[in-house]
């Protein structure tokens, strides 16, 4: 046998044992190894396999992902996605290298999670053309939409008729089926009554009655996926964001929830990518307490990066009281990622503020005051059906720039300090940092297009007129262009430090309650970072001995410059500042 034939053999194999362990549990005959062949010759592995690095980190610190909708800054006579480039290009090529394009297919609800074309590009916000020029520029996210799809869709379409292609994709359960076990982040029924040809069927709906859940015990569920992703990888995409991949797989007497099964087939899509496209990556979309997120990483084979949903909450929380307790707490429990994975990290984002990571990390009262606090400065909040029906705050919507406006006992004037200092530390914790549009441009609560549609999401889904917003990042008495500055100046300094790198080691600082930090060191151990913020609003007293910094380096602070030559020094931060202590 040649290496080449032999190598193809070890994948075939590799495959057929994720396959076996999927459906392992489907009383009906899986043809196992033609369903082998026939995965490989979607993703084109008999012709084009390429041999991945196991552990190898496809990432550094220069890696920032800027996260937007395709249509979130708009100008006359061309399409959206030709308008996010000129914006790309104008004011983010010098410091964000990659580019999460929230869904961009046609869609009937969601701002794009319901799909009804995996295939199609939404005419609204341009064609494939627009994206792969974005893509030949910046590292480019794209959705997997791959728990559910659109009941506008033709495949659902068909499921009504009871024939052509699709029309056994859908979950369907009896209506009498007990279901009081299974968690999900919605409280509307979970089975949708829907005329057939057939009759009555009862599909399932983890989410939304637009949004109706595939049916993954069908192997050509599965083929359809993988179809999917090569045809995504060929258009340029080179980062899956999985999304809500935690509910895929079903089990009836189960909660439904991170099944064996599912990430038995984030394994599989894992291993067809990396022999696919070596540089590609996949990040699983869990918004799920921490423990169950964590599991996701798998050991170095699902996914390559998980995001960190408890940092939102417990970051917002730290701000807003001027305590760092719980953060730090968390901090100290959260393991190092193996190379090969790494922590996606973001504050803000598309959605709102999970709640359901905070469990565990912060008790009732936390979140109720935390709840509270938010709605005072015009949040709003989303609710979820937990365990036996009961009805549970999921998430608070509401724009980042707006929800630290002001602490617990109300909004003050520290807000631009505040909402830096939340970024400063995102920046430098270890991971990869996403940063929503939004946060960049320091936008507040759209309530114009939340009362438009209803959704309590839309309130941080702002459209920009890209002239408007111009004159705005020109404007040196504006908000959004003191924010945008001070955090384009944060980013350029954090790519420049090789301490910064995804993977390098992280320490926690024990300083005090109002003082929050960490160590940063490079993966070859040469350079050091102390990383700082007083989170309260009023001066704080850093003592340098603290650090444990060693007396024969030269230690600076990367954001002000100040020098530090004395490891016994007392220096006075003001509130919100951040400082980023460097021997080199």
């Amino acid at each position: 046998m040649k290496p080449g034939e032999e190598k193809l053999n070890e994948l075939s194999q590799k495959i057929t044992h994720h396959l076996e362990v999927i459906y392992k549990s489907i009383p009906e005959f899986i043809p196992i190894q033609l369903l082998t062949s026939e995965v490989i010759g979607i993703m084109r592995l008999d012709s084009d396999r390429i041999e991945p690095i196991s552990h190898h980190n496809c990432w550094d610190q220069s890696d920032i992902m800027l996260i937007s909708y395709g249509d979130s800054v708009l100008e006359d006579d061309i399409s959206p996605l030709q308008s996010l480039k000129h914006f790309l290009d104008n004011y983010t090529k010098s410091t964000i290298n990659s580019i999460h394009i929230l869904p961009f297919f046609p869609y009937c609800s969601d701002d794009g999670f319901a799909v009804m074309d995996f295939y199609q590009v939404n005419d609204k916000l341009g064609d494939w053309n627009d994206i792969q020029l974005i893509a030949g520029d910046y590292r480019l996210m794209a959705d997997l939409v791959i728990n559910h799809g659109s009941s506008s869709g033709e495949w659902f379409k068909n499921f009504i008729k009871g024939e052509g292609y699709g029309h056994d994709y859908f979950y369907t359960a009896p209506s009498d089926t007990p279901i009081s076990q299974v968690v999900r982040p919605r409280t509307t029924p979970l089975l949708r009554e829907t005329e057939t040809e057939q009759g009555p069927q009862y599909v399932w709906c983890t989410f939304s009655h637009e949004q109706v859940d595939f049916d993954f015990r069908n192997i050509e569920v599965l083929k359809e996926f993988i179809r999917i992703i090569r045809f995504y990888l060929d258009n340029g995409v080179r980062i899956f964001r999985l999304d809500a991949v935690a509910f895929l797989w079903k089990k009836l007497g189960t909660d439904c929830l991170n099944l064996p099964e599912t990430h038995e087939v984030v394994r599989l899509i894992r291993t067809l990518i990396e022999n696919t496209q070596p540089d590609a990556i996949i990040i699983t979309e869990t918004n799920i307490p921490n423990r169950e997120n964590l599991s996701y990483f798998g050991n170095a084979n699902e996914a390559h990066c998980i995001y960190n949903f408890s940092l939102p909450p417990l970051l917002v929380n730290t701000l807003v009281t001027g305590n760092c307790r719980y953060l730090k707490q968390w901090l100290m429990s959260m393991p190092p990622a193996q190379n090969g994975t790494a922590y996606f990290n973001f504050i803000a984002s598309h959605d709102g503020i999970g709640l359901r990571p905070a469990e565990g990390l912060l008790n009732e009262s936390e979140i109720s005051s935390l709840i509270s606090t938010m709605q005072r400065f015009g949040g709003e909040i989303s609710w979820r059906t937990g365990d036996n029906g009961v009805k549970k705050p999921y998430e608070v919507n509401i724009a980042l720039f707006d929800a630290l406006q002001g602490t617990t006992e109300g909004k003050d004037n520290w807000g631009i300090a505040r909402f830096i200092n939340a970024h400063a530390i995102m920046l430098a914790l270890e991971g990869i940092p996403g940063i929503y549009i939004h946060s960049l441009l320091a936008t507040s609560n759209d309530y114009d297009k939340l009362e438009r549609t209803e959704q309590n999401r839309s309130i941080n889904r702002h459209q920009w007129d890209y002239e408007k917003l111009k004159v705005e990042l020109t404007d040196e008495h504006s908000p959004h262009h003191q924010v945008y500055s001070q955090l384009t100046e944060l980013i350029s300094i954090r790519k420049k430090q090789s301490a910064f790198h995804p993977n390098a080691t992280q320490f926690t600082l024990h300083l005090t309650e109002k003082l929050f930090g960490f160590w940063r060191q490079s993966i070859d151990r040469t350079q050091s970072i102390f990383c700082v913020y007083n989170i309260s609003n009023d001066v704080q007293l850093l003592f340098m001995s603290d650090l444990n910094l060693i007396i024969t380096s030269e230690w600076r602070d990367l954001i002000s410059e100040q020098v530090f030559d004395d490891t016994n020094d007392v220096v006075s931060l003001e509130p919100y500042q951040t400082v980023w202590i460097t021997n080199i």
